[in-house]
């Protein structure tokens, strides 16, 4: 998951965490095996850190978030996003809560599968019918319910959903039954990890698993982290509610694109993209730039009489012309630079003021780049 990443700037956060976890977690970014990672004390980790390089190399671009939410696991790196958790605190509580429901994992084998082409309450139904331990553990999307609990609760609940007209019943490769009463012997580890860290007001709400809210009190998270242990993630509720709050653009951060493909089916109107490796940060900055009242590039700005700005004709990453200096006299089509393989040329005559962006800064269509002095 890691590789495309080793080359980036954000890569100096794997370091950082791994003295934290005491774990090396570039071995499991880089180098582990399926087996390894199917383990929830490693999955865990490796999946929380690798989104948190994502959402540093989103931030070097100056994007910033209205709201957050996170699936599961996914809710620690949307507190960690928003300033409620520190990076350290978020290793911290995210490897010891790896590592407890590890053990409840092994102390209560169970197993997980996904109900496709059932609603919601009929899923539930299901589960109850099988008369097992067998729980609904995600509400996901429509059609998509994922159950846990013992092998056979989710055996008789599949079967059972079959019969109620599921379309399909797929076994995930799951370390165990999470989101059910299985894991309830690992909230008192997590309760202690999550009271030797600091919780603050987030930046932005956050959407909580457990009920679909907005919460912004630091002092609502330790119960909601606690219990959403053990209860079902309602990310269809929580995608919903952010659209009915006017989210009309999702974007994920992390490895590969699940919750994109749930915001699609959940909130078809709206626009949802994952960051995963650094070749889609510029296709970022294409799609917000949709967003704004002027997506296409301008040709120029008019700023006083006797002086205009050279704006960016693409999203991508700025190299200036050496050639070119506070001072330098540009005539009409001289190349200040490039974005990417994009020219960057001057609509105007006259001496360059100076550079609004610089050598290796990644930019939106339209940024300003440079001004010049026309008279």
């Amino acid at each position: 998951m890691g590789e495309p990443w080793v080359a980036h700037e954000s890569w100096e956060l794997v370091e950082e965490a791994s003295e934290i976890a005491g774990r090396d977690v570039a071995e499991l970014l880089l180098r582990a095996g399926a087996d390894e990672l199917q383990q929830t004390r490693s999955s865990q980790l490796a999946t929380f850190v690798l989104s948190l390089v994502v959402l540093d190399a989103v931030e070097r671009l100056g994007v910033v978030p209205t709201a957050a939410a996170g699936h599961s696991l996914g809710e620690y790196t949307a507190l960690t996003a928003t300033g409620a958790l520190s990076f350290a605190d978020g290793v911290r509580i995210v490897a010891a809560r790896g590592e407890a429901m590890q053990v409840a994992a092994e102390d209560n084998p169970g197993t997980m599968a996904a109900i496709l082409g059932l609603d919601d309450d009929d899923c539930d139904a299901a589960c109850r019918r099988a008369d097992g331990d067998v729980w609904v553990a995600n509400f996901n999307a429509p059609g998509q319910v994922v159950i846990a609990g013992s092998r056979d609760g989710v055996a008789a609940a599949g079967a059972v959903a079959k019969e109620m007209g599921a379309k399909k019943v797929m076994a995930l490769p799951v370390g165990g039954a999470f989101h059910t009463p299985y894991m309830g012997q690992a909230r008192d580890e997590l309760r202690k990890a999550i009271a030797q860290a600091t919780l603050r007001e987030p930046d932005v709400p956050v959407v909580a698993n457990i009920d679909a809210r907005l919460h912004t009190d630091p002092d609502d998270w330790s119960g909601i982290l606690s219990a959403q242990l053990c209860s079902p993630v309602r990310w269809r509720q929580s995608v919903q509610r952010l659209v009915d709050d006017g989210c009309r653009t999702f974007v994920e951060l992390g490895t590969g694109a699940v919750l994109t493909g749930m915001a699609k089916r959940i909130a078809p109107e709206a626009k949802a993209f994952s960051v995963s490796a650094p070749d889609d940060l510029d296709k970022l900055l294409e799609i917000l730039a949709g967003e704004s009242p002027h997506p296409r590039a301008l040709d120029g700005e008019h700023l006083y009489m006797s002086e205009r700005i050279v704006v960016s004709p693409a999203a991508g990453v700025f190299t200036p012309d050496p050639r070119w200096s506070d001072g330098a006299h540009v005539e009409v089509g001289d190349i200040l630079g490039h974005i990417g393989g994009v020219e960057v040329r001057s609509l105007f005559a006259g001496s360059i003021g100076g550079f609004n962006a610089l050598d290796g800064e990644r930019v939106t269509a339209s940024q300003p780049i440079a001004w010049l002095r026309t008279a």
